[in-house]
């Protein structure tokens, strides 16, 4: 059922310190989000050795890692809507449990069955994680969900940045069951702990107030919100978008072996990398700053119009790295701008939904949203054959082309039907208000 954006609801004072601060709050979301990022960034290291003990094949192995993606994606949804209905610490802990349960079966598996058994497991808790941090910044932070979204999202890069290298050193060290237990052990124990700290979110008066936000007066369910034209446009959006960043993360290591130079030395302050190891780490770097500052702009210049330079600017960085990408160092340049731009979706977006459907429901809403990097990663194989038969220059043709119609579309499709849907918002929530249907309930209460 529609219900208007509450005015009356109950709010931390502009002062509120410890654990009722939406600062502290967003702190331990990131952190959160740092933890249960290995799940997905530092599975690589554990290929090889898995293989090397049991034999499975590398093919099977990674099958596992599909199963991870898949199972995190896709039910962020289901842990989104249990988010808004009981709140975000039951899901953090029940998420924090199967993070840890899921790396100690990977360490015990004895055969492939318990392994992608496992791989379900952990995939349910990074999704319960990343939604429920996702969808409590946008909650918290009505003023700024642009800049909350993306630090939220950094997050999860930033922690796989800190504790790789730790975790490769284990693996050599101890061999890498010891060391899926111990890191199981620790990161689904601390985040449990910071779990019990997270309370719903009741952002302050003067956040949700601030007028230069254009949102909904209305909060939208999920089911109302997937019957709308508007969403649709925001995930065919997505997926344009995603689609140029993941054919880059899949491909990039292919493309720089085909271009001759994947492991030419290359000087790196004190040190000597390949150039591909270089190229990954300042990927991941861009792809992680870029996004709580295309937060930020976007609060400050529109949704829209962020979108609009980030999306039309991936598609020239793709087409950037078909003219000059068999420059070794013009290749890790626009290679990098790739990411600088690809980044904003996973803030961007965030804060998009929950301004246009609403806050009450904003992790249910943004989650199904989010799905739309699951379907991108649908079209990567395209993305090989389109290799295969025409060449990568048309692999990146491919992905600029719908990068640069997103951001066509940005401006001159989503801006003008988001007007036109906040404008009805505004007037349906007036006339609720005037049938007395007006619901007091606070944010992220039961009902």
């Amino acid at each position: 059922m529609r219900q208007p954006v509450k005015e009356q609801q109950a709010a931390a004072p502009r002062g509120a310190g410890g654990l009722s601060s939406r600062w502290v709050q967003l702190a331990i979301g990131v952190i959160c989000m740092g933890l249960v990022a290995n799940l997905q960034y530092a599975w690589t290291l554990f290929v090889e050795p898995m293989n090397a003990q049991h034999h499975w094949g590398l093919a099977s192995i990674q099958t596992a890692f599909s199963i991870f993606i898949v199972t995190e994606t896709w039910l962020v949804p289901i842990e989104g809507w249990l988010v808004d209905r009981f709140g975000p610490r039951p899901v953090v802990i029940g998420g924090a449990i199967c993070a840890g349960l899921g790396w100690i079966l990977d360490a015990l598996a004895p055969n492939l069955g318990v392994l992608y058994v496992a791989a379900v497991i952990s995939g349910i808790g990074a999704g319960c994680v990343y939604g429920t941090c996702v969808g409590n910044a946008l909650k918290w932070f009505p003023d700024r969900r642009g800049l909350a979204a993306g630090m939220t999202a950094a997050g999860f890069g930033a922690g796989a940045a800190l504790t790789v290298i730790p975790i490769a050193s284990m693996i050599a060290r101890s061999g890498y069951q010891h060391t899926l237990i111990f890191f199981g052990c620790l990161q689904g124990g601390v985040i449990l702990l910071l779990a019990t700290m997270l309370v719903r979110p009741k952002p302050p008066e003067f956040a949700r107030n601030v007028k230069r936000i254009v949102a909904t007066k209305i909060d939208y369910t999920t089911g109302e919100m997937v019957r709308a034209p508007v969403f649709w446009v925001l995930y065919a959006m997505f997926v344009c978008v995603a689609t140029g960043g993941i054919i880059a993360t899949a491909q990039i290591g292919p493309i720089a072996k085909e271009y001759g130079f994947a492991d030419m030395p290359m000087a790196f302050f004190a040190s000597t990398l390949p150039l591909l190891t270089l190229t990954l780490s300042i990927n991941n770097v861009c792809n992680g700053f870029t996004r709580p500052i295309c937060g930020a702009i976007s609060d400050r210049i529109g949704r829209e119009n962020t979108m609009f330079i980030t999306f039309l600017g991936e598609g020239l960085a793709l087409l950037g790295l078909m003219h000059f990408g068999h420059n070794p160092y013009l290749f890790i340049v626009f290679s990098g701008l790739i990411f600088v731009f690809y980044g904003d979706i996973f803030s961007n977006f965030p804060a998009t939904c929950a301004d246009t459907f609403g806050a009450k429901y904003a992790a249910g809403n943004a989650g199904t949203l989010y799905t739309a990097k699951g379907t991108a990663a649908l079209l990567v194989p395209i993305a090989s054959v389109l290799s295969e038969h025409g060449g990568w220059n048309t692999v990146f043709i491919f992905a600029a082309c719908i990068a640069i119609a997103g951001s066509v579309s940005a401006k001159f499709l989503l801006a003008p039907m988001r007007k036109r849907w906040i404008e009805n918002s505004a007037k349906e929530s007036e006339r609720l208000a005037f049938r007395g249907t007006y619901d007091p309930a606070p944010l992220g209460s039961n009902e």
